[in-house]
């Protein structure tokens, strides 16, 4: 991991953006379509710490863009060259825009400045949407990437964002895959490889400094134990 010094001079809140991936009701949500990443997006802390974040970007300053999966009712223009998306089309909760389940899932508070990017086709909350021009615009020169899944969708966002010349942060405990397993061995053998790995509690102390570490002390002094 890199040190403090570092981590804080990339993740600069004026060329930083935060990036959510697929954090919505109908795939992280109580009534998710992929129970399995759901639960372990929550279990595994990888959801609140995904708030955690948001919340620290807005009081940064930190601007903050969510990446939503969706698709039309009809299927128009939606990807059928995968065994991914036949599967997907076959769920018993549908991604449909408009509905419940694109909304923003909780714990996750959406400002608005925040920017929301909807895609109607295939794997990547980059390749084909209005991300990068958006991020260009933003100024930004760092991708902050949170969310799921550690298979499919966050991987692919790491490589469109090192690709297209963005430096690419990953908190480990921010992102969620299934098998549990698989995450860290994706995050040590891949992602490790091409993206700055790092931890929620060190970004929150570079956006924050010791105010984030305060709060939480609070919170531990007034839970149960």
């Amino acid at each position: 991991m890199p040190s403090r010094q570092q981590l804080a001079e990339q993740t600069d809140p004026a060329t930083t953006v935060l990036l959510t991936v697929e954090c919505q009701q109908g795939v992280v949500g109580p009534s998710s379509a992929l129970p399995e990443l759901a639960q372990e997006a929550r279990s595994s802390g990888a959801l609140h710490n995904v708030a955690r974040l948001v919340s620290a970007a807005h009081e940064a300053g930190v601007q903050v863009l969510h990446a939503v999966a969706e698709r039309r009712p009809d299927g128009r223009g939606a990807n059928n060259n995968a065994r991914l998306f036949r599967a997907a089309g076959r769920l018993p909760v549908q991604q449909h825009s408009g509905s419940t389940a694109v909304r923003i899932a909780d714990p996750i508070e959406v400002a608005d400045e925040d920017l929301v990017v909807r895609r109607l086709h295939g794997l990547s909350p980059i390749a084909g949407t209005d991300v990068d021009a958006l991020l260009r615009n933003l100024g930004c020169r760092t991708l902050v990437i949170t969310g799921v899944s550690a298979n499919v969708a966050i991987p692919n966002a790491v490589f469109d964002a090192v690709n297209r010349g963005y430096t690419a942060v990953v908190p480990s405990d921010a992102i969620a895959g299934v098998p549990a397993a698989y995450t860290p061995a994706m995050i040590r053998n891949t992602l490790a490889l091409v993206a700055t790995v790092t931890a929620t509690d060190d970004l929150l102390g570079c956006w924050l400094g010791g105010r984030a570490t305060r709060r939480q002390d609070s919170r531990d002094a007034t839970t149960p134990g």
